[in-house]
């Protein structure tokens, strides 16, 4: 009895100094990318504002061949959802609401994951007309979000950064390709 005693005192503790931590770590992150794309700015806008487009250019869909999607609402409008469902832990479930359109400016998401993890997060657009013959157009691709006390004792084992940085600037890769080589 005196063992187990000493056992529960000791998880007790290691979960107290857990939560201790947890309050000195940052809850939230904001990761984003940015490119140059030799196309003028309404173009560019007028293609990144449909969410079916995303499949030509976010890698996460490229992740698994058989995930399911589905859309629903007007895509290029507030309100527009498109919801994905795999059963690959690296794409997992949810679906990405357009929550506000700034036309030709920027576009704001709310992302709802069901799977491998329940989390919500924001991402956006943002679009740049740069002062260059025939047309370029900066591209910014970010994600923001926050993970609630003590859930944000994750960020000590997860950067943020690290995780979605490569994946933004592959899709923002991939979509300068499909922008600059389509008629």
């Amino acid at each position: 009895m005196k063992f187990l005693k000493k056992i529960f005192v000791l998880l007790i503790t290691l979960v107290g100094f857990v939560l201790i931590i947890a309050l000195f770590v940052k809850k939230d992150y904001n990761v984003s990318r940015s490119i140059e794309i030799n196309r003028v700015s309404s173009e560019v806008f007028h293609y990144i504002r449909y969410l079916k487009n995303q499949e030509s250019f976010a890698v996460w869909q490229s992740k698994d061949s058989n995930v399911k999607i589905s859309y629903t609402g007007t895509d290029g409008t507030e309100g527009a959802i498109y919801k994905w469902d795999s059963d690959v832990e690296d794409v997992g479930a949810g679906e990405q609401e357009i929550m506000k359109i700034d036309e030709n400016e920027r576009i704001e998401f709310e992302l709802r994951f069901t799977r491998p993890m329940e989390m919500t997060g924001q991402a956006f657009f943002t679009t740049e007309e740069l002062d260059s013959p025939g047309g370029k157009t900066k591209v910014t691709w970010g994600f923001e979000g926050s993970s609630p006390w003590p859930w944000n004792i994750l960020f000590l084992f997860i950067d943020m950064e690290n995780e979605l940085g490569p994946e933004l600037q592959e899709g923002l890769d991939n979509l300068k390709k499909v922008l600059e080589t389509k008629d």
